[in-house]
Order: structure tokens, then C-alpha cells, then sequence
């Protein structure tokens, strides 16, 4: 095995490789998957002189462990977590300059739900349909980490730059999601929309990267039965029959028979994809004109 490379010691929760997904492929059932907070990703990436879209570990909630087989230069952004080198403290959203052979361990999340992991080089899983990234709906993309697996690193771009701060947003307290109404709004009553806008609604923890589901009041059809199966996008909000509505996020599936309320803005779903179970969650329903 190539010493450009690194062990994993603990996998944690949920921890795969993301760089910025396979856009392109949903007419062939493909989601686009990649990084659910992508502005942390494209900012772990950048403080380690990588490109943006390059490959790198997205944790989940407890974080990983990792020993490198090279000296490397590494950056942690999205959920904040403590930081160590060989068991001593290291700067959380800064470039770090790791030795070959050295441990290097994102504790779990203080707040937030997923950290961003990067390498010089990136990490050099086999590209699947142009893109690294597991998605764990479908099975493509490298599987998620395991203790004991190896990964591969690609070559450093060149240098990390000097930084003193990186400023990035912080995990939401409270997550509010505007919602752009329709397609299929008329499948639900008028109380079922005011629900919408009113209803005090919290984060499932039975989210994941598939969906963002939801605990609170149910919204009311106005019809019965079933949709066929239509096309569903990134932030599409789909109402299953129990009526608490599921934000579709970066691993969701291509098409879908329950009807689409209303469609998040691509830009609003980093802070849900940070939002821990329990946030409170509030959507702010507009109609498109």
C-alpha cells in the first residue's frame, strides 16, 4: 500500500468520503449526493491549498481518527469538535501541518452535526460517474470508513495559505427554511398550509443524509390516494402519508409518489444539514409569482 495514504483508527458514526457530488445523472436515477454543508467542505478544502471540489471526510455528530502515512497538511471546518495531534489540542478551522505516522482525531461535534475533514491532495477514492462521494442510498462511491481501511491521498496542489481566521457560519439554534410553495400544494388544505407557516415543528433524530425528517403537527390533504411517481429535487419538502414533511437533501431519491409541498432553497440547506436533533424548525412558506 502507498505511503501517501492514511489508516483509519475510529470511523465514528457515519464518516464518508464527499467532494461536490455527481450532478447530471438524476434521468438515470442517480442523485447528485456530495457534501450537505458544501460551503464547509469548499472552505476545508481551501485551507489546504486544495480546489474546492476536491474529495475529503464528512464525520457525522462523533467525529474520526485517522494516522497519516505522509506528512500532511489538514483542516477541519463545518460542525466545531475538538481538535488533536498525537493527543495534543490542534486549531479547529486552520491549517495544521500533521508529521508521517502521526493520529489525527476530530472529537465529536459541540454543535452541529458534521465536520469536514480535509488532506492536502485530497483523498484519492476511485471516482464513480465523475465523482468521489458516497451515497448511501444508491451504494455508489466508496463505502462509508471503517476502522482499518487505508485511503489513498493525492499529490499536494502546492502550499496552504497563511490564515489567521476563517470565519464561517455557526450551527443554527433555531433552523428557519423558507419554502417556495408547490408543486402539488393543492393537495393540502388551507389549515394544513397555515400549519406550515405556524406549526412549531423540531429536527427528527431519524434524519440522515437521504432526509431531513420532522417531528410536529401533521399537515392535512385535501385529497386522497397517491401521486405516480414523479421527479424530486434537492429540497423538494415531501409530505408522507403520517403528514410531517421530509426535506429531501443531498442523497435523496430521484423520483417519489408523495406530493411535494413546497421546495427549500438550495442555499438554506447547509444550516439544515448542521441542524442536531431537537433544533427547533420553523418554515416561512412563499408563493413563487
Amino acid at each position: 500500500m502507498t505511503d501517501s495514504a492514511f489508516a483509519v483508527v475510529r470511523a465514528g458514526a457515519l464518516t464518508t468520503v464527499q467532494d461536490l457530488g455527481r450532478a447530471g445523472h438524476a434521468h438515470l436515477g442517480v442523485p447528485r449526493s456530495g457534501a450537505l454543508d458544501e460551503p464547509a467542505l469548499r472552505l476545508a478544502n481551501r485551507l489546504v491549498g486544495n480546489p474546492e471540489g476536491a474529495a475529503a471526510l464528512e464525520t457525522t455528530l462523533t467525529g474520526c481518527a485517522v494516522r497519516l502515512r505522509r506528512a500532511a497538511t489538514v483542516a477541519v471546518t463545518g460542525a466545531p469538535c475538538p481538535i488533536t495531534v498525537d493527543g495534543r489540542p490542534a486549531a479547529w478551522g486552520a491549517p495544521v501541518r500533521v508529521p508521517a505516522g502521526a493520529l489525527v482525531e476530530a472529537g465529536a461535534a459541540t454543535h452541529g452535526v458534521r465536520a469536514y475533514v480535509a488532506f492536502d491532495g485530497g483523498v484519492e477514492a476511485e471516482q464513480v460517474l465523475g465523482s468521489r462521494s458516497t451515497d448511501v442510498l444508491s451504494g455508489l462511491g466508496p463505502a462509508p470508513l471503517a476502522d482499518g481501511a487505508v485511503l489513498r491521498l493525492g499529490a499536494p496542489y502546492g502550499p496552504a495559505p497563511a490564515v489567521d481566521a476563517a470565519p464561517c457560519p455557526g450551527p443554527p439554534r433555531e433552523l428557519v427554511l423558507p419554502v417556495v410553495l408547490g408543486p402539488r400544494q393543492d393537495w393540502f388544505t388551507p389549515r394544513a398550509l397555515r400549519t406550515l407557516a405556524t406549526g412549531g415543528f423540531r429536527v427528527s433524530a431519524a434524519s440522515n443524509r437521504i432526509g431531513l425528517r420532522t417531528e410536529g403537527p401533521a399537515l392535512e390533504r385535501a385529497r386522497d390516494g397517491e401521486l405516480p411517481s414523479e421527479g424530486m429535487v434537492l429540497g423538494a419538502l415531501q409530505v408522507p402519508p403520517d403528514g410531517r414533511p421530509v426535506l429531501f437533501l443531498a442523497d435523496h431519491p430521484t423520483t417519489g409518489g408523495y406530493p411535494v409541498v413546497g421546495v427549500v432553497p438550495e442555499s438554506h440547506l447547509p444550516a439544515a444539514a448542521q441542524a442536531v436533533p431537537g433544533t427547533a424548525l420553523r418554515f416561512a412558506p412563499r408563493h413563487v409569482r
